[in-house]
């Protein structure tokens, strides 16, 4: 009899749901809590650094949501989505009517005509057609506009029972204003929403996106300090750690892989705990664990061999943005014993005095602004510095070596 085939249930990837979630409870209830808000007070902001489960942990607050009442709409905020007023309010309309197109809000009976004489029953949508059109016969700006919107749909929403709706947008941090071309759509979004909460309408956003996300809602309207709960998810705890690893291989019915505690000790050590550098690693040892029983060969993971394959598909793309200036000033940044944490202009300042061309402090503002465009640094709410990527600090150290 043939052996059974047994999927490797490990899947990194952006946005990828990984065979079982570990370690994110207390998010979870933090967002069960605004749920229950009869007044909506505090949004959700969360944030966290690329590969720390970010997508996936906002998807599974879906079924949550949607558990106890609530409605849901929401995508990815693409640059696209921002380039103008009309387009963001385009970008809620287009999802809003997604929930909402299959809801009658009047019915009209129109008589029969020629040889079908039965009267018929013409039955008007709350689709995409109909939010459009009551957006652009509203009166005044663009905020004056959504708001009426968003207002009549929750008229009708709440005669239907519903407790409120979610918009849920990835990837926020793509969002910006344009004041040189008189454009602010991240503005409008802040403002229809405060306005409409202040109304006692329970539309709650809930926003994903990079570390500079909270700053950039704060820079745009101060009141966001107050909008909006901060949800920062950082890398698991070594027990969460050890359950991602080891329950997806558990959970398999027959699966013939058995980590050893030594190993799974090796994998937690080398991902550091972030959750998309432990899908990526387990893939790869599930794989050769299989390989090497198929051929009743003893289980040697080449560990050193995954990290190089993990530095070529997730970090050199990103190292490559950077020029060969910009890379000797991440070189001097990995050197630090805080570069995983926070880095001061000052602190690189010094650090480069031992290199043959040392940086000044306006040099180095004006490189770490340009890192930050990149995608590789970002500047928090204290002033302080940090890498945008998990873990760079540490690839970067193993190209100088």
């Amino acid at each position: 009899m043939a052996k059974p085939e047994f999927k490797n249930p490990f899947r990194p990837g952006a946005g990828q749901m990984p065979p079982y979630l570990a370690g994110r409870d207390e998010e979870t209830e933090e967002f069960k809590r605004l749920l229950r808000q009869d007044t909506i007070l505090e949004n959700m902001v969360l944030t966290g650094l690329r590969g720390t489960g970010k997508t996936v942990l906002l998807e599974t607050f879906k079924p949550t949501a949607i558990s106890v009442g609530w409605l849901w709409a929401g995508a990815d905020l693409s640059e696209s989505a921002s380039v103008s007023e009309d387009t963001v309010a385009l970008r809620l309309m287009t999802d809003l009517a997604i929930v909402t197109s299959s809801m009658v809000v009047a019915a009209q009976e129109e008589p029969g005509f020629g040889f079908n004489p039965q009267r018929s029953v013409v039955e008007q949508k709350l689709n995409y057609d109909a939010l459009i059109a009551r957006y652009k016969l509203t009166p005044g700006l663009v905020a004056d506009k959504l708001k009426r919107v968003l207002e009549d749909v929750w008229t009708e929403l709440k005669r239907r029972g519903a407790k409120g709706m979610v918009f849920a947008y990835d990837e926020a941090q793509n969002m910006s204003d344009h004041p040189h071309k008189e454009q602010y759509p991240l503005s409008l979004l802040l403002d229809v929403f405060q306005s409409i909460q202040r109304k006692g309408i329970p539309f709650m956003l809930a926003l994903t996106g990079l570390p500079t996300l909270f700053p950039k809602l704060v820079e745009t309207r101060t009141f966001s300090e107050r909008m909006f709960r901060v949800l920062f998810l950082d890398r698991l705890s070594d027990d969460a750690s050890r359950d991602a690893i080891s329950k997806p291989i558990k959970a398999a019915a027959g699966c013939p892989v058995k980590l050893s505690d030594t190993l799974v000790n090796r994998i937690v050590n080398a991902s550091a705990g972030y959750p998309y550098f432990i899908q990526f690693i387990c893939r790869e040892v599930y794989d050769v664990a299989l390989q090497k029983l198929d051929r009743g060969q003893e289980l040697m993971v080449p560990m050193n061999d995954i990290v190089r394959k993990l530095d070529a598909d997730f970090f050199a793309g990103r190292w490559a943005k950077a020029s060969d200036r910009q890379r000797d000033l991440l070189r001097v940044i990995a050197s630090l014993e805080n570069c995983d944490e926070e880095f001061t202009v000052h602190e690189v300042v010094q650090a480069s005095k031992n290199l043959e061309k040392p940086f000044g402090a306006s040099h180095v503002n004006q490189m770490l602004a340009a890192l930050g465009n990149a995608g590789l640094v970002y500047k928090n709410r204290h002033g302080k510095y940090s890498f945008a990527v998990p873990l760079l600090g540490q690839f970067i150290l193993r190209q100088s070596e």
